[in-house]
């Protein structure tokens, strides 16, 4: 214990205290004098940073966009922790749109999820903040509020984080997101070119056709094909990189009508998970519009352009004598009135040239454009290959030729179990199988035939009866009777011209005189 002798007086410690306060002012005084203020800056900090609470975890902030575009990691984030709700969590946010199939599920503000990788235990944590409020003459204001995950975990595991789990969750997040995605069929929409909205453009629905591999009436071998093709199409990635070549396929469909093409397409796209970009280029005037079209599609979709055979007519591959029998038809005015037309003349010349061409199509195909975008397949129908012009079928533009061809017994079989639902034999099917191994049926007709009825009996026999009709007819009567039509038509053609020609030069009475009236070159 202390004496009382030792314990200073309170005058003592008062006296002490002025002296060291004047002191620590003086210092002061003399500091702030002396010393640069970016030098006490600095100092300051270093020894506050010096004494600092020292932590063992790491922070990483995932912002929803980075300047202008989404970040991939806070998508990727957002779809992985959804499937991660533990029972503590306390508040959620779910919505569904018309668009989509399932209810979307994401964390609401300051909610926590711990998730475990490799035996680490993950902090995340949900944070949304109001932005601070734009100034009231502000042309373009930013957003309202930022949204943001906190991802927390001990230091030393930053490398498991940047080499494995990130990673990691951004396949997870694809893989989910693929299983999830509602495929949408997009089809071009002209009504903004006319009504002032800037040209044409995409519009979309949910593509709910149920064609599948399985349900599809090919042979067993092509089907296998096909479905080979379009796997080792996907999993390429880094060697059409490595080869210098767009990731993209294209396919060739060709076959008469009602043999499945369409149907073909939907299964395709139904198996790879792709959208579907349905591309009439009927509707398409320029070249520059086609181009704007096909760069806004999306990866991992199917562009199609059906019966290219005959929905446009080439601006560039059009004959010499198409181009000579345009200009005829300005040459052949009146001498008067060619001064007064040639503006016009100027003006339609120079819209035929601006129409759509073949070599902006292939441009985008396999030329410069054809980089814009990864992960696309690009078919072609037709019905009639040999029209095609030969520039579409050069090497690396169709890369795959699909004939779809009549039906055969197996694709019936596979169409009766489908409509029908018959799994095993028919007392039927070896006369049906005969008969369609000798005649010309589609399969599109052997459907019609089973939706008749849903009775087996019925349906296959009327199916039997078409088949009959068909082997009677044979192809030989049947073009036969069309040449015969075809002659008709010309001979009747050829009596009305005739008929058209003597009353033109059959003397008539004009004001009590006769009169020839003569053709007018």
């Amino acid at each position: 214990m202390f004496s009382t002798k030792e314990i200073p007086s309170a005058s003592s410690l008062f006296a002490t205290y002025a002296s060291m306060t004047a002191s620590v002012m003086l210092v002061r005084t003399v500091v702030n004098d002396l010393v640069p203020s970016p030098l006490r800056v600095y100092a300051h900090s270093a020894f506050r940073h010096f004494f600092k609470t020292r932590s063992s975890d790491l922070t990483l902030i995932i912002e929803e966009s980075s300047n202008i575009t989404r970040n991939q990691i806070y998508d990727a984030a957002e779809v992985y922790l959804s499937t991660k709700i533990s029972p503590n969590t306390e508040r959620l946010r779910i919505c569904k749109t018309p668009k989509e199939k399932n209810i979307t599920i994401r964390l609401e503000k300051d909610e926590k999820i711990i998730d475990s990788f490799q035996g680490v235990a993950f902090k995340w944590r949900f944070i949304h903040s109001e932005a601070e409020k734009n100034h009231p003459h502000d042309m373009y204001p930013s957003r309202s509020e930022r949204r943001s995950f906190e991802l927390s975990f001990p230091k030393k595991h930053k490398d498991i984080v940047f080499d494995s789990y990130v990673p990691f969750i951004l396949e997870e997040a694809k893989a989910i997101k693929d299983e999830q995605r509602v495929l949408r069929m997009f089809t071009l929409n002209t009504s903004h070119c006319y009504g002032g909205g800037g040209g044409i453009r995409w519009d979309s629905i949910n593509l709910e056709h149920p064609s599948t591999f399985e349900t599809l009436a090919m042979e067993p071998d092509l089907k296998n094909v096909v479905m080979e093709d379009l796997n080792r199409f996907v999993r390429r990635k880094d060697f059409y990189k490595r080869v210098g070549r767009a990731w993209k396929r294209g396919y060739l469909l060709y076959g008469p009508p009602g043999t499945g093409k369409s149907s073909l397409v939907a299964a395709m796209a139904n198996y790879l998970k792709f959208d579907i970009y349905d591309l009439q280029l009927a509707n398409i005037m320029r070249d520059s519009d086609l181009r704007r079209l096909l760069l806004s599609t999306g990866n991992r979709s199917i562009l199609v352009i059906e019966d290219i055979d005959c929905s446009v007519d080439w601006a560039d591959r059009r004959s010499g004598d198409e181009l000579q029998r345009f200009d005829d038809h300005f040459q052949s005015k009146a001498p008067g009135t060619r001064s007064k037309d040639k503006a016009e003349s100027n003006g339609a010349k120079g819209q035929f040239n601006a129409q759509l061409t073949l070599s902006g199509l292939l441009n985008f195909i396999d030329g410069l454009w054809s980089s814009c975008g990864d992960e696309r397949i690009i078919i072609f129908t037709t019905n009639h290959k040999e029209r095609l012009d030969p520039a579409l079928l050069r090497p690396g533009r169709m890369d795959m030729h699909i004939h779809m061809s009549y039906c055969t017994p197996h694709g019936f079989k596979l169409l009766a179990a489908n409509y029908l639902g018959i799994s095993g034999e028919h007392s039927l099917y070896g006369e049906i199988e005969s008969l369609i191994e000798t005649t010309e049926v589609t399969p599109a007709q052997v459907a019609g035939e089973l939706m008749k009825s849903e009775d087996a009996d019925v349906a296959l026999g009327e199916l039997v009866n078409l088949l009959k009709r068909k082997k009677l007819e044979g192809d030989g009567v049947v073009d036969e009777a069309a040449a015969t039509t075809t002659t008709n038509q010309e001979v009747g053609i050829k009596k009305l011209a005739k008929r058209q020609k003597t009353e033109n030069t059959k003397p008539r009475k004009y004001n009590g005189r006769k009169r020839t009236t003569r053709k007018k070159l």
